[in-house]
């Protein structure tokens, strides 16, 4: 699998050649008919992309590249919704190693926006519970934490989160040793509880 490094700065800072500010608009343009405005998910099953890490935003896109993510097609939400529907590691493919530098710099000076969606409060009180017991080490701040770098669960659309979880457990969606031991170690009921508590962060 390509790994990026660790620190990915912006091109802009170090005096590189940028792309076009035309160029990224057309790509942010692109992302956000699945993503929505701004990078901010208004479907249930798909995820918000605004205020990522850079290294999060870089690693999956990668991931997606090496087609080491599950790549399920989707349609387009908003803008030309006529276009035939794609999915992440066809649009990763015809990436290059500057737009998504690019593309991982611009999100993450974009705000993240919890999603407003239902959630059960008492699932949500167990699934605090369990975040604090097994996940607050990596994810802290209830998830919401950029400086993690280790993705945004707080706030994030809990039909997405559904999705990563069972791809999770079924050893489609790579994950680091140390996280897979954690995840290993949930009941069903446990990750429920976890979906319901980070749709409660809002």
């Amino acid at each position: 699998m390509k790994r990026h490094i660790l620190f990915v700065f912006s091109i802009v800072t170090l005096g590189l050649p940028a792309l076009a500010a035309a160029d990224l608009d057309a790509l942010m343009e692109d992302c956000n008919s699945c993503h929505g405005d701004n990078g901010v998910s208004q479907w249930t099953d798909m995820p918000t992309i605004a205020g990522l890490s850079e290294m999060v935003h870089v690693d999956a896109l990668y991931m997606y590249m090496d087609e080491a993510r599950p790549c399920a097609d989707s349609e387009y939400r908003q803008g030309d919704t006529s276009r035939a529907a794609t999915n992440m590691c066809a649009i990763a493919a015809e990436l290059s190693e500057d737009d998504i530098d690019a593309l991982a710099a611009a999100y993450a000076e974009l705000p993240y926006v919890p999603a407003k969606q239902e959630f059960d409060a008492g699932l949500a009180a167990a699934g605090e519970a369990v975040h604090n017991k097994q996940c607050d080490r990596c994810h802290s701040d209830a998830g919401m934490n950029p400086d993690d770098e280790a993705g945004m669960l707080g706030g994030q659309q809990m039909g997405y989160l559904r999705t990563t979880f069972e791809q999770y457990a079924d050893g489609s969606r790579e994950q680091p040793k140390k996280m897979k031991e954690k995840m290993d170690a949930l009941s069903a009921d446990d990750v429920e509880a976890l979906i319901h508590y980070y749709g409660s962060q809002q």
